[in-house]
């Protein structure tokens, strides 16, 4: 049974470098305790740290907690964005 998503959007959180509340979350894709790689709903998120944890995950709700010493965060393109025969300078600038 699939469960509706709430549509708020997507935010983030940030208390301490120690504590990263996420809304928005769709999917995580790859975790250790040194990179978290997340989809989002304005694209895919890169966390980078140490010792990161799982401290909340819901992915009904789009919701995730991570706890650790948070170095970085990096979002890459929006998901499905890519228009073919766009140019580089046009989908980094526009």
């Amino acid at each position: 049974m699939e469960t509706a998503k709430s549509n708020a959007g997507h935010s983030l959180i940030l208390s301490d470098r120690k504590l990263l509340e996420l809304k928005g979350v769709n999917d995580v894709r790859a975790f250790d305790e040194t990179e978290v790689m997340l989809e989002t709903e304005l694209g895919m998120l890169l966390v980078r740290g140490k010792n990161l944890q799982v401290k909340r995950l819901t992915l009904e709700q789009g919701e995730l907690s991570l706890e650790g010493e948070i170095e970085g965060l990096i979002y890459s393109q929006k998901v499905g964005r890519k228009k073919s025969g766009e140019s580089t300078l046009r989908r980094l600038f526009g």
